[in-house]
């Protein structure tokens, strides 16, 4: 059974490895004729026109995704000859933030204030309502920190509409949160459903550095992230692996954004939990049963961003996992991950900062 994969970055090249051992193959989609999926599986390189997908999809049993930043009429195109999940309409909410935060207030799920901007006098107009702080974020192709610009006082709204280009944007306003988390949940063709337990995750400049999970001090949100994550997945009929990022707000959750896929804070789960999301999502997306969720014992998840490093000098420290994706290293690029897995949590800690220490020195 062959699936097709549209993007070929490391979260494609990851479903792959998660799915030879249930017996299927890949074809992958992608522009660029470096990408990582292309390592483990057969590789089209092309843009994503109706021409190309036609010979992308011939052979094919179903075919998903691994980014968001695809053209909505592709998903649309193939749509109309195999199933794709999860389905168009959750990538056309996840691509535009307005439709984003429009969709989850909708829902009742909290958000924070919000003003859509397509001018500089919107963008006055919008500071009224949200008070400063506040984010001006480009409406579309925004990820890991770009298409965004803080503005402190209204004398930095020029050159946060300079920066960003002029382009419809929405403004929203800053959230004093106690901590950000995700909620990584999976949900049949069948409607079985199945989620993770929260993670807790930590950025530096807009980038996700760290993940544990289960996020410490969570149990009493677990029932409400889930309520909601199902609100979500209700609503679309999602089929897949779909992870909502989520600010918490004196004990109560409130959404920021979603991805249609499996997410860079689910990586924990390929050693830390019964089943991955990868794997998950692949039952999912074939309405096979689902895998277990449950954690096994304490993880943390280290992003390499930029950052060549030595394999035996990591793998040294006990319970450590290390996934390279073969890139070559840029600045700011994430280039692989580890993954820490301890039974105890007080171990994992003492664990975690000999890992960090050795990160951090050649």
């Amino acid at each position: 059974m062959r699936i097709g994969v549209l993007g070929g970055g490391q979260l494609g090249r990851m479903l792959a490895l998660a799915g030879y051992p249930l017996g299927l193959s890949f074809r992958f989609l992608d522009p660029s004729e470096e990408a990582p999926a292309g390592q483990v599986a057969e590789l089209c390189v092309g843009e994503y026109e109706e021409e190309v997908l036609l010979r992308f999809a011939e052979g094919l049993e179903g075919v998903t995704y691994e980014f968001e930043n695809i053209p909505l009429k592709a998903l649309e195109t193939l749509a109309h000859r195999l199933p794709v999940y999860p389905p168009p309409q959750a990538l056309e909410v996840a691509q535009d933030r307005l439709a984003e935060k429009t969709f989850f207030q909708r829902l009742g799920i909290p958000t924070p204030r919000f003003y859509p901007v397509s001018s500089k006098e919107e963008l006055w107009a919008g500071l009224e309502h949200t008070g400063c702080p506040a984010l001006l974020k480009t409406r579309r192709l925004g990820y890991d920190g770009k298409g965004q610009y803080l503005i402190r006082t209204p004398a930095d709204l020029e050159e946060a509409w300079a920066r960003l280009g002029g382009v419809p944007s929405i403004l929203e306003a800053w959230v004093p949160f106690t901590r950000e988390l995700s909620l990584l949940g999976v949900r049949s063709q069948k409607g079985e459903v199945a989620f993770y337990p929260l993670v807790e995750n930590h950025h530096q400049g807009g980038i996700l550095r760290k993940s544990r999970a289960p996020a410490p001090r969570s149990e009493h949100l677990q029932a409400q992230a889930q309520a909601l994550g199902l609100a979500v997945m209700e609503a679309l009929d999602y089929v897949g692996l779909l992870a909502i990022e989520l600010f918490e707000v004196e004990g109560v959750l409130w959404a920021n954004e979603m991805a249609p896929r499996v997410h860079n804070s689910g990586h924990w789960t390929i050693e830390g939990a019964e089943t991955s999301q990868f794997e998950n999502h692949l039952r999912a997306v074939l309405g096979w049963p689902l895998g277990s969720t449950t954690p096994r014992g304490h993880a943390v998840m280290l992003n390499l961003i930029g950052q060549a490093i030595e394999p035996a000098r990591v793998l040294e420290v006990p319970g450590v996992h290390l996934h390279w994706y073969g890139k070559a290293v840029r600045p700011g690029r994430k280039v692989g991950h580890i993954t820490l897995r301890c039974d105890s949590e007080a171990r994992l800690e003492a664990l975690l900062e000999r890992l960090e220490a050795r990160l951090k020195t050649p």
